[in-house]
């Protein structure tokens, strides 16, 4: 992996709170945060600063820029909620470029088993124990904060395992 164990470690105990809120807030109301995903950022830019080398901070930084103006399109044309263009740049400079294919296969792998797990459940008994939840009755619509938190949560577990 190209992220580094020492990157993924501190990066860690900050990322996951904010995922794990995402997961909820995307199930419970259709909606990721602004104030999430400038939580997430924030914690790039001050942890980012001490762990990565500062050409490398630059350098992501400067892909969250693009990330969110083609999340942005995106938006506009219809394919992906703001909230989700949003989430998606925030999380983008945690990224490293060589483990972007990586990256795509963990996504995969997440948005599988998450739409399989919020269908399966939204159709049995289980849907009971959060029965407001805005997310059981949105038809084709998908909470995708429940498929992109875990995303780069297992990206930096297994980057604090095999990283660099």
């Amino acid at each position: 992996m190209a992220i580094t164990t020492y990157a993924a470690a501190w990066f860690l105990p900050f990322v996951v709170p904010i995922c794990l809120y995402v997961m909820y807030t995307d199930l419970s109301r259709m909606k990721i945060t602004n104030i999430a995903n400038l939580t997430l950022a924030g914690v790039f830019v001050a942890v980012g600063l001490i762990v990565l080398p500062f050409d490398e901070y630059l350098w992501r930084l400067a892909g969250m820029v693009i990330v969110l103006f083609v999340g942005v399109i995106l938006n506009a044309a219809g394919v992906m909620g703001a909230g989700d263009s949003k989430f998606i740049a925030a999380a983008a400079p945690f990224v490293a470029l060589g483990d972007l294919v990586l990256l795509t296969f963990i996504f995969i792998a997440s948005l599988l088993a998450a739409v399989v797990t919020h269908r399966t459940i939204r159709m049995t008994r289980l849907r009971q124990l959060a029965p407001d939840w805005t997310s059981w009755e949105q038809g084709k619509k998908f909470p995708m904060g429940l498929a992109l938190g875990p995303t780069l949560i297992i990206y930096l577990v297994l980057g604090f395992l095999y990283g660099a």
